[in-house]
């Protein structure tokens, strides 16, 4: 959980640079990358866990 809330918060930073810097748009095109992958990572961390329950 701490990984995810670092990567969302490494993601928001860098897309408030990038908005704000005049051409680093790059930052936040990053930003979004790394929101994604945080989602990503969370969904799959979620999947896994879900799945190891037994069926009664």
């Amino acid at each position: 959980m701490a990984l995810f809330l670092f990567l969302v918060l490494v993601a928001v930073v860098l897309g408030i640079i990038g908005v704000a810097a005049e051409g680093l748009g790059y930052l936040l095109v990053i930003g979004v990358v790394v929101l994604v992958a945080a989602l990503a990572l969370t969904a799959v961390r979620w999947s896994r866990r879900s799945s190891r329950r037994p069926i009664r």
